[in-house]
């Protein structure tokens, strides 16, 4: 069963940086896509930005100038750099990864980790 582990979540004041990290834990799986998402309490879970293994990117609007998606192919780990950060970034930020794990293509989640920035 492949285990997706997220770090780097916390308590920042506006205006601060948080780092958020997730790789596979256990597990042979060698991702393809890899993503955060968020959700803020009473909301949907929304696509925060996406990274696939050659590198190309895609993010959401609202955090478009202060959020870096990266990887490292290497350690099949994913970044999110966000800097900048705002009030209404608050959520739990959920890791998603996909690929294929024993023969079959599947995407998997992590846990979520919680991101507080208060005003």
């Amino acid at each position: 069963q492949v285990q997706l582990v997220e770090s780097g979540g916390g308590l920042v004041q506006a205006g601060e940086s948080l780092r958020l990290s997730c790789a596979p834990s256990g597990s042979i799986f060698s991702p393809n896509n890899m993503a955060w998402y968020r959700q803020a309490p009473g909301k949907q879970r929304e696509l925060v930005a996406a990274i696939t293994r050659g590198g190309r990117v895609n993010s959401a609007d609202s955090v478009k100038g202060r959020f870096t998606v990266s990887r490292d192919n290497a350690k099949n780990t994913v970044y999110l750099q966000m800097n900048r950060l705002k009030p209404e970034d608050t959520a739990v930020y959920y890791c998603n990864a996909d690929g294929y794990y024993r023969g079959s293509y599947s995407d998997y989640w992590g846990q979520g980790t919680q991101v507080f920035v208060s005003s």
